[in-house]
């Protein structure tokens, strides 16, 4: 588990996204290999983003509610929510490099 990304629930996330601040949001299962992959990937964006968005995990096979309603049908998926809205998601395992570049892209 990482200290930098919070596992929240899906009604935590809805708090987190509807108080306005930008939320990166990493939709996981545990036995799913690439989702395993991307957690440390996830870990070190956490540490470089700092400040700029809350980084939560979101495991949809506990949470099957948040993840119907945003229509995840596929995993790993990063979803960035800015004032109180999905603004973008990014769907499967990429290496770091890719990350940055998609959360510089993203959180402005």
């Amino acid at each position: 588990m990482s200290n930098n990304v919070k596992e929240v629930n899906g009604k935590e996330l809805k708090e987190l996204v509807a108080a306005g601040g930008a939320v990166v949001c990493d939709f996981w299962a545990s036995w799913c290999g690439p989702c395993r992959m991307l957690g440390p990937v996830m870990d070190k964006m956490a540490q470089e983003f700092a400040g700029r968005a809350a980084f939560v995990k979101v495991n949809v096979d506990d949470n099957e509610e948040i993840a119907r309603e945003l229509g995840i049908m596929s995993i790993p998926d990063v979803y960035v929510f800015a004032d109180g809205v999905v603004k973008t998601h990014h769907l499967g395992f990429v290496p770091e490099e890719m990350m940055r570049s998609f959360l510089t892209q993203n959180l402005g």
